[in-house]
């Protein structure tokens, strides 16, 4: 590593410069204030702030922002299947989701039925609520409701509740974006909680869905995705095709859209046949093969229309390139990664489709037992089609698209065959494939940029049993640096404030990271959330800087964190808020 290198970091229009030794140890000069308006922090999803953080040495508060957890959790068997919104902060303000009853449970808890837990979402409101500090306190000053509900579960969610998630848009970043029903964008005043205006790009169509999380750009418009369902059969293939959309909101109301089908030109047509894995009752190992032991042909389905990533939110370039994940309806290995022009023409759309060769004989050993490659089957293929592996976009993950100081884009796309670890992959600003990291699942890595060239921070799982690792890459996606989980206590907080920790013999390899979208300070410091319930801070070269605990999350489904420009981390943990920071 060079000795001294000049380090030019762009994070929410704050320009930053530092010096390093060894392992990226940036010292920020920073123009501006640390603010956090959105997922990933910035319009390009970086997740780096030039804010220092705090201390993790006490919780300074916990909210609780759903109010449902506990029967959420009863409905999952004790998980909690639930993507929450990352804490926005801007100044004094924090804005925060709170989802709230009613929850309709199922009799008994995990029996699914049409009207009962994940198939009656619907019933749950979803808002926002304004937090202020003031005199060294932070406290709750508005509330607002909104009509916002998800896409109705189906295969293509399994369960997952997708995410609801606003951010601050407008000069200074003077109005919230809130995510409402029908396609809609709720503008509210972020000193009041008052509603400005409400615009509605997409109609006013009741199957009509905002499908993933607001971004602003850099002039304060919002940019999100929409997804039109069939109302009867919304992931299936009996009724009419699905639509997806691209919506520009600016802060007077005007705005522009744009339609997936659009967007990307060379995709299959709704009516063409897509690659599917082959069906699950075929017995190991796969490929399954005829009565004759030649391998089955690769399995197909009708495509479906091309439409959004539910979850995902686009990201945008320094030069206003808006990169969006979209996936045929029915076929989500049919999944492209796709930069639009600032006029919302298309630049370029490049498939994810048989772009990998590590499967069978690679990451998967060949054997006779169920997660084993069928003997004789082509080398590097994906066990599940028999053809070379794709990345798949999943509905059921918050991974989003994040705009490279090169121009190009990092996107983490699923895949079953390496243990369910997925890959990232990365593109060039020509939208050329350059490269593969073996994990990607549910994350939406921090990225900072230094001497002529950038750092990655992605978790990194091994599912299931670990080990479980924070790992830092070099732009070539070749590790840097490690940070391996090694608690294998269970700890859990008890009413009088103490935390009594036992080695139940369940976790030898540590616990699994349950972030989707870490955070990165101006000293290349990472925080991260664990199942072992702390929230870490771990320094360049995978040292902890310090931790403490919050709740146990076992079983949760991963969730951000945020800094604010005081250093004070907000983290989340079984659907409370939890603040951190120094005495």
């Amino acid at each position: 590593m060079r000795s001294r290198l000049a380090l030019v970091l762009v994070v929410a229009g704050v320009a930053c410069h530092t010096s390093r030794r060894g392992a990226p140890t940036p010292e920020l000069q920073c123009a501006g204030a640390a603010e956090w308006p959105q997922w990933s922090l910035g319009p390009g999803h970086g997740g780096t702030t030039c804010a220092r953080g705090a201390p993790l040495s006490r919780i300074l508060l916990t909210a609780q922002v759903d109010d449902s957890v506990e029967a959420e959790k009863a409905e999952s068997g004790g998980d909690l299947l639930v993507h929450y919104q990352t804490p926005l902060v801007a100044g004094d303000d924090v804005i925060v989701e709170h989802k709230s009853g009613p929850y309709v449970a199922c009799t008994p808890p995990g029996t699914p039925g049409p009207a009962c837990g994940p198939a009656a979402w619907a019933t749950q409101t979803w808002g926002e609520r304004g937090w202020r500090w003031q005199g060294g306190a932070l406290g709750a000053v508005w509330a607002f409701e909104s009509d916002w509900k998800p896409p109705p579960d189906g295969p293509t969610l399994a369960g997952w509740e997708p995410v609801f998630h606003a951010a601050l848009v407008g000069t200074a970043g003077s109005l919230v974006a809130v995510p409402g029903a029908r396609g809609t964008l709720h503008l509210v005043d972020r000193a009041s909680g008052e509603l400005v205006r409400t615009v509605a790009p997409l109609g006013d169509d009741p199957d009509t869905y905002v499908a993933g999380p607001v971004t602003a750009d850099a002039a304060g418009n919002a940019w999100y995705t929409g997804i039109r369902l069939d109302p009867v059969d919304p992931w299936g293939d009996s009724g009419r095709d699905a639509d997806g959309f691209l919506c520009e909101v600016r802060p007077d109301g005007t705005f522009r859209v744009a339609r997936f089908a659009d967007l990307v030109p060379g995709a299959p047509t709704p009516g063409d046949t897509c690659e599917t894995a082959y069906a699950s009752s075929a017995p190991p190992p796969w490929p399954p093969v005829d009565a004759t032991g030649a391998p089955l042909p690769t399995r197909t389905i009708r495509c479906g229309a091309q439409r959004p990533q539910v979850n995902a939110a686009p990201a945008i370039g320094a030069d206003g390139t808006v990169f969006v994940i979209s996936r045929a309806h029915r076929a989500a290995r049919t999944a492209f990664v796709v930069a639009v022009t600032p006029e919302l023409a298309p630049r370029w759309a490049t498939s994810l489709a048989h772009r990998l060769a590590d499967g069978c004989g690679v990451r998967v050993p060949y054997g006779t037992g169920p997660d084993a490659c069928r003997p004789g089957t082509a080398q590097g293929v994906d066990p599940e089609t028999n053809a070379a592996p794709s990345g798949l976009a999943l509905d059921q993950s918050t991974s989003s698209p994040v705009a490279l100081p090169d121009g190009g884009v990092l996107y983490g796309a699923y895949t079953a065959y390496n243990g369910e670890r997925g890959h990232l992959f990365r593109l060039g600003a020509d939208g050329a494939p350059l490269g593969t990291y073996d994990f990607g699942w549910d994350i939406t890595p921090a990225v900072f940029a230094h001497g002529g060239t950038f750092s990655i921070v992605l978790k990194d799982n091994d599912y299931p049993g670990g080990p479980y690792r924070i790992t830092q890459l070099d732009a070539a996606l070749a590790p840097e640096w490690r940070f391996t989980s090694t608690e294998t206590r269970a700890c859990s907080r008890s009413a009088d404030g103490s935390v009594p920790c036992a080695d139940d013999g369940q976790h030898p390899r540590g616990f699994e990271w349950c972030v989707n979208a870490v955070a990165v300070d101006r000293d290349g410091v990472v925080y991260a959330n664990s199942e072992d319930g702390n929230l870490y801070a771990i320094r360049p070269g995978g040292a902890v800087r310090d931790r403490i605990f919050l709740q146990q999350a076992l079983g949760a489904a991963y969730t951000p964190v945020s800094l604010d420009a005081a250093g004070r981390v907000y983290a989340q943990n079984d659907g409370r808020l939890f603040v951190v920071g120094g005495p």
